[in-house]
């Protein structure tokens, strides 16, 4: 049996990029995504959560997230889920799980035209596609207001 472990996440710095050096003078750059979720409950009432989320991102892409992320900007995170496992002070085994980023993408406001940065990549985010369009060929609605029916999830 093979395994798949892939996350990609949009949402919103809710810190400064903190970069960091390995003993090796590897750099490391660590984020705090908040991710958040509308929908509407059984009564019909609106409801709303954030999720938060950190992520580790690594060597060139990390130096550029420190130079070019700031606090409360857009991003696109595409990586894999990781657990540190370690023991407290007081002796109690603890557990958090991160994102170790493979790519940071620039989205939202300044110019929604920003690339994004991969490891060992060019620099460029330039995978992107055509924009999302509905079956009647119109664009999407908002995030906030579009609920898919439970049918078409593809799980």
């Amino acid at each position: 049996m093979s395994s798949f472990n892939r996350v990609i996440l949009i949402g919103n710095l809710g810190h400064q990029p903190e970069l960091k050096y390995t003993t090796s003078n590897r750099p490391v750059c660590e984020l705090r995504i908040a991710v958040n979720r509308v929908w509407n409950d059984r009564n019909g009432q609106r409801q709303e959560k954030t999720d938060w989320f950190s992520v580790e991102v690594w060597d060139k892409t990390a130096e550029f997230c420190e130079r070019y992320l700031t606090k409360g900007r857009a991003i696109l995170v595409e990586g894999r889920l990781s657990n540190d496992e370690w023991t407290d002070k007081e002796g109690q085994k603890r557990t958090k799980t991160k994102v170790v980023a493979d790519r940071v993408q620039f989205v939202g406001n300044r110019g929604d035209g920003d690339g994004g940065y991969s490891r060992g990549g060019s620099g460029a985010g330039g995978d992107r596609g055509p924009a999302p369009r509905t079956s009647d060929g119109g664009p999407p609605p908002p995030a906030d207001d579009y609920h898919p029916p439970e049918d078409d999830i593809p799980f």
